[in-house]
């Protein structure tokens, strides 16, 4: 059963009295329900993401560009098309993080699938630069633009659906099970990529085939459209709600005001989420983004990056099936690893497990690259399973982690730009820039030294963040300027 099916059957509403159901965190099944929601929600949208970047280093240099571009050309133009998403990631988080601290996190979630969703499926019906010329690469900046966009609300949405409705003792294992979505979305995209290929010709698969997984995007509008109308909102965010804004007058009774009247509005006093968030945590913001940038980078030189070096004729010339296997059983062996980080977190602190991984990730960046150019598909998987069990050390214990930083009026606009500004300057240029230093030096050492520099800068910012483990969501964060 697949991640949307799994979330229409453990989710499902249970309507008690507002105001008690709202005293406490869920418990059990309850919160598990909360994780699996966010899971379904992450694994198909990332599923979304990640089969771009797949397509964009196998099939979009030649199907989207003039025939007459250099190889390498063609490549860089085609990951400039996957950086355009990441331009447009901190806009999203702006747009729904909005959104997400005043109408709600279910509901701006739901609004960010069916956008992602759409976006995906329109790629999938483009016709090729041989077609339609220039159009077809305007057409798919633009839609990669929106699909940003979409990504930008999605990732606050799913993590806090799953943390805010948590118990503060698993709360990092739950915030791991929604953060496991980007994995199972790398498996499902690069299973259904391999599956196309395998069913087909490579003539058949560059001409229609691999439009298929993109046209199953269509899986994600309705589970948008599930999670607005059949779900309710985050523990935390009710809570949020029912206490309404604080009076005017300090002095003024607010003991007389009827909850549930309070419950049914949206939270909308005082000033933008999103520039009370700033006002509130300019450092923090920017600090919690450094930390992060190193495991966005080197997450897309895994599986974008490798895969276009192992199969390209400057490269390795590999085959595909080669390539997209390995970070597949990579890719599963990530997901073990999510649950594993983000259980330890909850015991002994979320910055200890993150600064580990970032450490040994900056020493696995000068293994990495020797193993792959063994040419062997068992130490091409190894070279890439450990390096995304690495990344799984930092990104299981991320979600409790941000979410712990920030306060619940502005936690969605907070946790959203945090993320998205380090997408930019990690995951969004990593592919070209990689590409560009092979192109440059024709080895890949320099591209360790890369990723190297860029864990030694976030081991830097993550020595600024404070432990949040034992962090109460309904207390205000105390601001940090």
């Amino acid at each position: 059963m697949g991640p949307l099916g799994l979330a229409m059957n453990t989710v499902r509403v249970v309507r008690t009295d507002p105001a008690a159901r709202d005293q406490a965190p869920a418990q059990g099944p309850a919160a598990l329900r909360f994780a699996l929601l966010g899971l379904a929600g992450a694994s198909i949208e990332w599923y979304d993401f990640f089969l771009y970047a797949t397509a964009a280093a196998l099939v979009f240099p030649t199907l989207f560009f003039p025939a007459t571009l250099p190889p390498f050309v063609a490549l860089i133009a085609s990951f400039s098309t996957f950086a355009v998403g990441f331009l447009a990631r901190p806009f999203g988080a702006v747009l729904f993080g909005h959104m997400g601290d005043r109408v709600g996190r279910k509901a701006t979630l739901a609004l960010a699938m069916i956008m992602m969703g759409a976006a995906t499926m329109t790629i999938g019906l483009l016709p090729s630069y041989h077609s339609a010329g220039v159009f077809s690469p305007l057409a798919l900046v633009l839609l990669r633009l929106t699909q940003g966009l979409a990504i930008g609300g999605q990732w606050g949405g799913a993590i806090l659906i799953a943390t805010e409705s948590a118990p503060k003792s698993r709360r990092g294992l739950y915030g791991s099970i929604a953060q496991a979505g980007v994995p199972v979305g790398v498996v499902v995209a690069n299973l259904a990529f391999l599956a196309a290929n395998a069913a087909m010709s490579s003539e058949a698969f560059m001409a229609y085939g691999w439009r298929i997984p993109f046209l199953l995007s269509i899986a994600l509008v309705g589970l948008g459209i599930f999670v607005h109308f059949r779900v309710d909102d985050t523990v935390a965010f009710r809570r949020l709600r029912r206490s309404g804004p604080p009076p005017v007058d300090p002095r003024a009774d607010t003991s007389a005001v009827d909850a549930p009247a309070r419950a049914a509005r949206p939270v909308n006093a005082g000033p933008s989420p999103v520039l009370e968030a700033f006002r509130l945590y300019p450092r923090l913001l920017l600090v919690a983004a450094g930390a992060y940038v190193s495991t966005n980078l080197t997450f897309y030189i895994l599986i974008t990056y490798v895969v276009a070096y192992g199969t390209s004729v400057a490269g390795l010339q590999l085959s595909r099936g080669t390539m997209l296997a390995a970070v597949l059983i990579s890719s599963v062996a990530m997901t073990f690893v999510l649950f594993v980080a983000g259980t330890i977190s909850d015991r002994y602190g979320r910055r200890r497990i993150f600064m580990a991984g970032v450490a040994l990730m900056s020493v696995w960046a000068f293994i990495l690259f020797p193993l792959i150019e063994m040419r062997s598909f068992l130490w091409i998987t190894v070279a890439i399973s450990v390096g995304l069990c690495l990344q799984a050390l930092t990104y299981g214990p991320l979600a409790a982690m941000f979410a712990e930083l920030f306060s619940t009026r502005v936690r969605y606009s907070a946790v959203s730009l945090a993320y998205q500004i380090a997408a930019i300057v990690g995951g969004g240029l990593a592919p070209i820039i990689a590409t560009s230093l092979y192109a440059r030096y024709h080895s890949n050492i320099w591209i360790s030294v890369y990723i190297a520099s860029a864990c030694l800068m976030s081991l830097t910012f993550a020595s600024m963040l404070k432990e949040t483990h034992d962090t109460d969501l309904d207390q205000h964060a105390e601001p940090q300027h």
